[in-house]
């Protein structure tokens, strides 16, 4: 009976480990609004949805194009990431709640207090839009889609951004 009870025990831990391992971002919660220099930062007239311009950002997401820049190294080849508190790009409720303006911000300053450094310093602004268009098709099935599912977060809504 004991060493049942281990085994399932142990069991029971080692899945909630392997659970765990994942992005583990937690509960989605509202992005902070957008600063004022990244607000009026748009992607591209049909970029979303422009299979040469994804092409380009899946080299770049891939570090083929620079070696110093590869984000699938954290975000995972396919969205799914492989470091802890990686961004889950397959996560549609949470991507959705990302304006084109907060993406591009967060690409290009990075993310305080985290692993996600800032890459205006190694991408050009027409990199990161195309690496953005990438990322946006593992919310989709990997599929191109029109940023149209953008969704304001209720405090974002409130307060204009």
């Amino acid at each position: 009976m004991k060493i049942r009870f281990g085994l399932v025990l142990g069991g029971a831990c080692t899945i909630g480990l392997l659970a765990s391992c994942g992005g583990g971002e937690g509960p989605i919660v509202a992005p902070k609004p957008v600063p004022a220099e990244y607000a009026d930062q748009h992607m591209p007239e049909g970029w979303w949805t422009d299979p040469a311009i994804i092409a380009d950002g899946k080299a770049i997401f891939e570090g083929k194009k620079d070696i110093d820049v590869n984000c699938a190294s954290c975000h995972g080849m396919d969205g799914k990431p492989k470091k802890r508190g990686a961004r889950d790009f397959r996560v549609a409720e949470r991507m959705k709640m990302y304006s084109d303006s907060y993406w591009f911000w967060r690409v290009s300053e990075g993310v305080p207090k985290t692993k996600m450094k800032a890459w205006k310093e190694k991408l050009s602004q027409e990199d990161i839009w195309k690496v953005m268009a990438y990322e946006h098709t593992f919310s989709h099935g990997n599929q191109p889609a029109p940023h149209d599912d953008y969704t304001p977060a209720p405090t974002q809504a409130k307060a204009g951004g």
